[in-house]
């Protein structure tokens, strides 16, 4: 397994510690939170940068690498539904777009075809990261930025519309999956 490879599986390995820290109440949870958050989303730039330069883009980095980016996103917006955080219909739409694409990939894998990252689905998840964080950071250190909520949920909606655009996408530029069946 080459490093991008590891460095997706390892923020995959993230998620179930920013879950705890971020749902157990002890001691700097929130900030721990934070920081797992944040070192899992740079993570993604940090393995898509390796693997381009390197040559080592692999049919396991296109697959894996979205995927661990839906688990992490997803795992941080349902937690945020348990906070009270964010409307659960929000999260209700962006994880069955999130089924729905991995679908179409699991489809296309079954005719051999690997449907990389689009660049509105890039845009997308980088807008669901950055809405994330926002709203992380919303009560640390005790609502220190007031203004943090306004922009976190703007950027929720930002996410969701970029959610539903890219995922119209991939489903017009990959229509030729559905021919074979």
């Amino acid at each position: 397994m080459n490093l991008p490879n590891k460095i997706t599986m390892a923020r995959i390995i993230m998620i179930p510690f920013f879950i705890v820290a971020l749902l157990v109440n002890f001691p700097f949870h929130e900030p721990i939170a934070v920081v797992i958050f944040i070192v899992a989303s740079a993570s993604d730039a940090v393995d898509g940068h390796l693997a381009r330069s390197r040559n080592l883009i692999t049919d396991f980095g296109k697959f894996m690498d979205p995927l661990a980016d839906k688990l992490l996103t997803c795992s941080a917006f349902i937690c945020l539904v348990e906070l009270q955080m964010i409307p659960s219909w929000v999260v209700i739409i962006i994880i069955a777009r999130e089924f729905a694409i991995t679908g179409l990939r699991t489809l296309a894998a079954s005719d051999g075809i690997v449907i990389a990252a689009s660049k509105w689905g890039k845009a997308k998840t980088i807008s669901q990261m950055i809405a994330i964080i926002a709203l992380l950071l919303v009560n640390w250190p005790v609502m220190a930025f007031p203004a943090l909520l306004l922009f976190g949920n703007i950027m929720v909606y930002v996410a969701l519309a970029l959610t539903l655009i890219s995922g119209i996408d991939y489903f017009r530029l990959n229509k030729g999956v559905f021919r074979s069946m």
